[in-house]
This record gives structure tokens, sequence and C-alpha cells, in this order.
């Protein structure tokens, strides 16, 4: 066993108000088994109760994402789904604040499953995306079937389902999928540099409004003002929403206090 094969298989940093967390099996690619999937749903359960915290950025070490499940330790393990928060501990369930997906090499099957419940994606411009579970007899069951639609023009979504194949980061780009392309090696520290932006902007704001974003895709339009307001209504009675207007009137960088 190397030492790699010992450390730990989640990592956790903070930068201010951002968390950081890290699949930490480059030695496999960062592929997920069950007791990965258990430490990233305990690591994500933390976070969400750390009122702290405003924004996550979700990557993999090694330069590479994921390459998804864990086959080799799926006959002994079983599938790394975690009851509640679904595949990695996270695609079912992604936590209360936006996540940002730093993406460097492959992101595949499970992998890019877990991009697509992200808020946010920046990748390297040598990154690669792909859903190939067809070609292993498999199904894309942890989001990619119906969310990867929601992110890529339909046709687009569709070949990539249905063939397995590909797709680069430029045009993933291109597609509207990723949201900044940096140099290989950059992605983690402009995805910081993202999250630290969504960060310093008012936390309930910000909560209620990516509530909103993950969970409209569906609303008709003549419920969805209705609905939204289930959200933003506590938004515009906050304190923050009165320190805001303040600080506009007063030209000076308003002091969140998240309530």
């Amino acid at each position: 066993m190397t030492g790699l094969q010992h450390a730990p298989a989640v990592l956790l940093e903070r930068r201010g108000h951002v968390a950081i967390v890290t699949v930490n099996r480059p030695h496999r690619r960062n592929a997920i088994n069950r007791t990965t999937a258990d430490a990233l749903a305990e690591t994500f359960t933390a976070l969400d109760a750390d009122m702290s915290v405003r924004a996550i950025v979700f990557t993999g070490a090694g330069g590479t994402f994921s390459a998804g499940m864990d086959l080799r330790d799926f006959p002994v393990q079983g599938r790394p789904s975690v009851p509640g928060r679904g595949f990695a501990g996270f695609v079912q369930a992604p936590p209360r604040v936006p996540v940002v997906a730093a993406v460097e090499g492959w992101a595949l099957g499970g992998g890019f499953e877990m991009v697509l419940a992200c808020d946010l994606v920046v990748a390297a411009n040598d990154a690669r995306f792909g859903l190939p579970e067809v070609t292993r007899g498999l199904a894309a069951r942890g989001g990619g079937a119906f969310r990867l639609p929601r992110r890529l023009p339909y046709a687009l979504a569709t070949e990539l389902i249905l063939t397995g194949e590909p797709i680069d980061a430029g045009r993933a780009a291109g597609c509207g999928l990723v949201n900044r392309l940096t140099p290989p090696g950059g992605a983690l520290e402009a995805a910081v540099q993202l999250a630290q932006t969504v960060a310093a902007n008012a936390p309930l704001a910000v909560t209620a409004s990516v509530q909103v974003l993950r969970r409209s895709a569906d609303w008709a339009d003549d419920e969805a003002f209705t609905r939204q307001d289930e959200w933003f209504d506590p938004v515009f009675a906050s304190a923050d929403a009165a320190e805001g207007s303040r600080a506009f009137a007063e030209r000076r960088v308003p002091l969140w206090a998240g309530r």
C-alpha cells in the first residue's frame, strides 16, 4: 500500500468564507467508492451547518476531477450512493450554498454528474467531460440524463448521453456549460476567485437565489412568482437588505450579518 492510499479520501480547506472540498484519490483518478461517498456526505453536512460558509469549491486532486464510480471497489462496497444525498453523497442534495466545480483533466460518468450538480463550472482548457455509461451497459442515473439537457442544447446532450463520447472544455464553454476557462493547472485558483466573488455578496440573498435557480426548472409561469416568494420574502425583510440600502446611500462596503 502506498502513502497515497493511506491519505484521507476527502480534504477540506477554508479560505475565509469559501470552503474547498477535494476528492483525494489520485491513484484511482479520484473515482468514488462508498467510503469516499460517506466522507463527502459528512463533509457537506458539516458545511451546511456552518453559517460562516458562503460558497464551496469542489475539485479533485492530481490533475483529474473524477473518473466516476470506482468499479474495482464496487463488488465489495456496493454503489457509492448515500441515502438522501445520492451518488458521491452529493448529486441528489447539493449544499445550501453555491458550489463551484474546479475541473482539471477528466470528469467522466459520475464525475461529470458531480459537475452537473454544481452551480458554476471553472475548467482547464484541456479538461474533458463525458457520460460513457451506455458503453458499459449502464445508464447515467446520477442526474446526468436529466441535468445535461438543461445545461446543453438538447441535440448535443442527447448525442453525449447516447454515444458515450466526451466533449472538450472549449466546446462545453461555447455551449454555456463552463463559466470560465483557464490554462492547465489554473482551474482551482480561478474557481476560488469566482467563489470569493459570490461569497462577498449578501449570504441570505445568495442562498435564496441559488435555491430558486435549482428548483425552478419545472415551475410554470403562473406559479413561479408565488413559489419564489417563499425564498425571497425573508430576504427583503432581512437586516442585510436594510444594510445593503444604507451602504449604497453612504457609498461604503456593506457589512453582512446573515440575518
